[in-house]
């Protein structure tokens, strides 16, 4: 059961990560293969709200995943076969998404009240939040004021819970008499953590970036938002591929049916 469960964490983060890469990677690639540097005001929202609006579901399925995948090797007094069902799965899924809607929703609208007369050029890959609102020509105080308050509570709230949940479950795991179980519990941390590393470092970074770093290039700024929204993506397939054994089980069986169909 629990198997199952894992197996749609991942779907959610699968879909989530193609989402995101195709609200990003698009645009880029018209920029960069037809000369594309220009896109509508309205548009420009609509892609904001999607990034922002999938960056925040991506880390609560991240901090869920988290919990889901370790709670087995620690022995913490809950009937996880109980309380985890899908009916459950489906529940937080839902709770995720709707934090993330409602959360990514008034940043559009307080962008949208805001008037741009003299600058309409984004120094940046594709319409992230700070760098649409440094363009207003006028007092950006509550849409600066949200954006970090949005910020702070997805990385700093779920970096906590996860470092919480971590913290917990390693000392529960490191009293387990079993060898095997003690390493499995330790492999499957250490793939949860280069994920995790992948979001969340470049993102603090570019969030860092944007706001005090006042002497970093316009270069630097695309290179960190660029990394933040397109690494995960590359590195989650692989990582998870590798560690789950459903994945990694269909992948071998996909290639040695290819080498036979070959001789």
């Amino acid at each position: 059961m629990l198997r199952h469960l894992k197996l749609f964490f991942l779907c959610m983060l699968a879909v989530t990560d193609m989402l995101l890469t195709c609200s990003i990677a698009l645009k880029m690639l018209a920029i960069f293969w037809f000369d594309e540097h220009w896109i509508e005001f309205d548009v420009c929202l609509t892609q904001m709200y999607f990034i922002h609006t999938l960056c925040i579901f991506e880390s609560t399925i991240l901090v869920a995943m988290v919990l889901i995948a370790l709670w087995p090797f620690a022995s913490i007094p809950l009937h996880y076969s109980t309380i985890l069902t899908s009916s459950m799965v489906i529940k937080l899924g839902l709770v995720g998404l709707s934090r993330a809607l409602f959360m990514g929703l008034p940043c559009i609208i307080l962008i949208k009240r805001l008037p741009y007369y003299t600058s309409y050029i984004i120094h940046d890959a594709y319409c992230e939040h700070m760098a649409v609102v440094k363009l207003a020509s006028a007092n950006t105080l509550i849409s600066r004021a949200y954006g970090i308050s949005v910020a702070l509570s997805v990385i700093v709230l779920d970096l906590l819970l996860i470092a919480s949940s971590y913290i917990k479950i390693l000392q529960a795991v490191f009293r387990l008499s079993s060898q095997n179980a003690r390493s499995k519990a330790l492999g499957t941390c250490a793939a949860h953590v280069c994920t995790i590393l992948a979001f969340y470092t470049p993102a603090l970074f570019s969030f860092l970036t944007h706001r005090i770093g006042k002497n970093v290039s316009p270069s630097v700024h695309i290179i960190l938002s660029s990394l933040y929204l397109l690494v995960p993506p590359t590195i989650n397939p692989l990582v998870y591929g590798i560690k789950t054994k459903q994945i990694r089980d269909q992948v071998l069986s996909l290639f040695s049916h290819l080498k036979i169909i070959e001789y």
